[in-house]
């Protein structure tokens, strides 16, 4: 990595529990729409990474069927009736120009919930198909963290108050991090009505640690399902809005409260804070190796939309639905 390359990234350097404060200052800072889509019986949600669990959350009171970018034909083939679907994409770049082309050319009726409102993705669609979300600038959110991006489309169905969550955070939690640097695995808690959350928090362990760290992370009813079979003084176990006295050894818990009314939103905030802080105690291996996974990231994209040969093109939707009201 040449010198200028270096001193940029030492620039952008944020841990993951810093992204989180500013995100939530972000969406403290203007009033929070509310979604609104065109009317659909049944709709196909599209998404990637954790675009996925974030549609799940956002659609959970809808009969939709999710999916992501190597999924959603066959669940098309089960379901031919579908003639709605939403694709999630922070960037609009990536998989989902290919996705929304495709799902044109079936004849859906596709709108994009996005971050980015002049992405290749939202330039094949009509401007009333397009939810455009608040994000942070790149130089508050490294690659991959998309925090302030799923956050601020949570936030737009769960109505969630980011500045209560960030009290709590600053007030509840900041003073009473523990050492944390002694383990080697972790170990996360949550109450059952939050496991679609889970995915979210082992995709952040991947993405900051890979093989560095164990992450798992269960709902307090499936940790009793021989989860904790094979125990170890190292793996601390980090429950949340439960008073853990059971999993795990004594000296090795940490309960991490929740405020009353506490929702998708503050749950995954909670989660990322203390996530990051777990990487602020350990060796920088995000930082040391995001600069090239950034670049073949890039080139392996680029290589799949050349063979595909989708999403390249700006032919929008023929057809137009109501504007929504």
């Amino acid at each position: 990595m040449d010198e200028r390359k270096e001193r940029s990234l030492v620039i952008r350097k944020k841990y993951l529990y810093e992204t989180v404060i500013k995100a939530l200052k972000l969406h403290s800072s203007y009033e929070i729409p509310r979604l609104k889509l065109p009317r659909a019986k049944r709709r196909l949600v599209v998404g990637s990474g954790n675009a996925l669990p974030t549609a799940r959350i956002i659609f959970r009171d809808e009969d939709a069927i999710f999916a992501d970018e190597g999924q959603y034909r066959d669940a098309l083939k089960r379901t031919p009736t579908i003639k709605s679907a939403v694709v999630i994409s922070a960037s609009g770049e990536k998989d989902a120009p290919g996705i929304t082309h495709d799902l044109i050319q079936r004849g859906l009726n596709v709108c994009l919930l996005t971050c980015n409102g002049k992405s290749r993705a939202a330039r094949l669609l009509p401007a009333d198909h397009v939810v455009v979300t608040k994000k942070l600038k790149r130089a508050d959110e490294p690659y991959t963290y998309n925090t302030s991006t799923y956050m601020g489309m949570m936030l737009l169905n769960s109505r969630e108050d980011p500045e209560r969550i960030l009290t709590h955070l600053e007030e509840a939690i900041t003073p009473h991090v523990p050492n944390l640097s002694g383990y080697n695995a972790f170990y996360l808690i949550l109450e059952p009505r939050f496991d679609p959350l889970r995915e979210m928090f082992v995709t952040k362990f991947d993405e900051l640690f890979g093989p560095m760290l164990t992450g798992r992370c269960y709902t307090l009813t499936q940790t009793h399902h021989a989860k904790t079979l094979v125990p170890s003084p190292r793996e601390l176990f980090i429950s949340f809005g439960y008073p853990n006295q059971t999993f795990g050894h004594a000296d090795a818990r940490w309960n991490v409260p929740l405020f009353e009314g506490a929702s998708y939103v503050a749950m995954m905030a909670i989660g990322y804070y203390v996530i990051g802080r777990i990487q602020a105690q350990f060796p920088p291996w995000f930082f040391n190796n995001v600069v090239h996974y950034k670049t073949l990231q890039k080139r392996r994209f680029k290589r799949r939309a050349k063979r595909s040969g989708r999403g390249r093109g700006k032919q929008k939707q023929r057809f137009r639905l109501a504007k929504p009201s």
